[in-house]
């Protein structure tokens, strides 16, 4: 019998990759809903390309940068906490041997082994490599893949910067005549895809999950929309 040749994401490897897809669909989606926001509340204001644009472009930089520091802070404070962790565990391991075999073994046997498989595959698990052993069982974190905050920040940085340029381009290219409602019908169009994709990336159903994202932005339009055409109005 041949041994199977694909390679295929399993455990912790495929969700990981699902949080990835998930916060780079997140991060585009508030690109668009932030500068469709903030480009419509201007456009109730002036009808002027340049001052739009000026404003587009502020709010993609603003948002995108903003997005990359938090997400490169968030990151790093998790990075801390999983090397802290792991220095622990390497402590305990030198120090305290048996004692962390037997807590490897009671976290087996909570998982459905019966005591003498739980204890066989603690001292096997702790034979191979102990610190991975525990990291994985114990701390659910894998060593070799440690969060990285730089990678989370070109990400959040990349999907916000791809979600603002839809809203910017179109309230800046068309005719004035029409420059609203184009605007206003590609970020909702926009927002049914990343609404749906959120939904399937997480198993849950897509339609209350459009529903949501398509309110919101909105919602969010209107409401900076009607803000930008009192101030307008009034001379601001």
């Amino acid at each position: 019998m041949m041994e199977p040749t694909h390679d295929e994401a399993h455990g912790g490897a495929l969700g990981s990759r699902l949080n990835w897809l998930r916060a780079a669909v997140l991060g585009a989606n508030d690109g668009i809903v932030s500068t469709a926001g903030l480009v419509v509340g201007v456009a109730g204001a002036t009808t002027d390309r340049g001052t739009l644009l000026t404003a587009g472009l502020a709010g993609l930089l603003a948002g995108s940068l903003s997005m990359a520091a938090g997400e490169y802070v968030s990151v790093s404070t998790q990075r801390d906490s999983e090397k802290a962790a792991l220095a622990l565990e390497r402590r305990e391991l030198r120090e305290q041997p048996e004692a962390e075999l037997q807590e490897l073994t009671e976290i087996l046997q909570q998982r459905g082994l019966s005591r003498d498989v739980a204890r066989e595959a603690a001292v096997q698990l702790t034979a191979r490599d102990a610190l991975r052993a525990h990291a994985r069982v114990e701390l659910g974190i894998d060593p070799d893949e440690l969060t990285n905050p730089w990678h989370a920040a070109w990400a959040s940085f990349l999907a916000f910067t791809v979600g603002a340029l839809l809203p910017l381009l179109a309230i800046v290219l068309p005719p004035a005549a029409v420059r609203l409602p184009v605007t206003v019908v590609s970020v909702l169009a926009a927002l049914v895809i990343t609404g749906w994709t959120s939904a399937r990336l997480g198993a849950a159903k897509p339609g209350r999950a459009v529903a949501r994202n398509v309110l919101g932005g909105a919602l969010a339009m209107g409401i900076t929309y009607a803000a930008g055409t009192l101030l307008g109005a009034a001379g601001v």
